[in-house]
């Protein structure tokens, strides 16, 4: 089940707090009973959903919701990279960090990673799109609405740039199933 408690407390958490476009938003959690897998340790798709805890008030704080919200756009993700390095446990308290890394002729780009203890448990990239009835709005449209007309992406680092062309090669759509096994 989604967790939409939890999400409204992070909401109402942050309300009326302001950011800018490429600073940090932190946030903190614990890993419920309901979060965990078989082995006791927070689920792979669990870690994803936690994942939105961070972005939905990030995208508040900076000014993305309600430039969605006024021009009647969407948002989805259209694209992820997540990368899990240490397990995280029941009741672990952790930090989830959340920043927009840059924007390229069709998506923006973040990161999200999980921290405990100084140390990094988790990570991901995300391509997320703004959509409209006609499909992906250009991302120089949507900086714009966010109140940042003419604004150029930083330079990504070269790992971003690295996924953003290894998606490029990836076909689509993927091969059927009797073309995996012939």
């Amino acid at each position: 089940m989604y967790p939409v408690i939890r999400l409204a407390k992070e909401v109402f958490k942050f309300r009326g707090q302001t950011m800018g476009l490429f600073d940090t938003h932190v946030s903190h959690h614990i890993c419920w009973p309901w979060d965990l897998d078989p082995w006791m340790e927070l689920n792979n798709g669990r870690t994803l959903t936690l994942y939105d805890l961070g972005r939905m008030p990030f995208s508040r704080r900076i000014g993305l919701h309600g430039a969605l919200r006024a021009q009647g756009w969407g948002m989805t993700v259209a694209g992820s990279a997540p990368r899990y390095r240490r397990r995280v446990r029941m009741f672990h308290r952790f930090e989830l960090h959340t920043r927009l890394i840059g924007w390229d002729g069709r998506f923006v780009y973040t990161e999200q990673a999980m921290w405990r203890g100084g140390e990094a448990l988790n990570h991901i990239l995300l391509r997320l799109a703004a959509t409209d009835g006609r499909g992906i709005v250009h991302p120089d449209n949507l900086i714009a609405a966010m109140g940042h007309p003419g604004m150029e992406s930083p330079v990504m680092a070269d790992w971003v740039q690295a996924w953003i062309a290894a998606e490029a090669q990836r076909p689509w759509p993927p091969m059927q199933p009797d073309a995996l096994t012939g």
